[in-house]
Order: structure tokens, then C-alpha cells, then sequence
């Protein structure tokens, strides 16, 4: 039991310092749809054999 419980610790503890280490620049915001989603096309694939 205390193995589950030092490795939620140490789960949680990773995931902020990422949190924290990302600023303002972490995206929580889930999926986007319509104009919020950036796609770019896929690039051609190459005819060279």
C-alpha cells in the first residue's frame, strides 16, 4: 500500500515540475475545433525510386 501511495508522490510531483517548467506555454485547452485548429498539409510524397 505505501508503494501506491510513494508512487502517486512522486507522479504528482513529475507532473508539476512539467506544469511548472512549461509557463505559460502549456495548452490545457484540450482539443480544438474550427478555427483554433492549425493543420498543415501533409507533404507530397517523393517520386524518386
Amino acid at each position: 500500500m505505501w508503494k501506491i501511495i510513494i508512487g502517486f508522490i512522486v507522479f504528482a510531483a513529475l507532473a508539476l515540475f512539467v506544469i511548472i517548467q512549461g509557463g505559460d506555454q502549456l495548452d490545457m485547452g484540450g482539443e480544438k475545433h474550427g478555427a483554433d485548429a492549425v493543420h498543415t498539409p501533409a507533404p507530397p510524397a517523393s517520386a524518386a525510386r
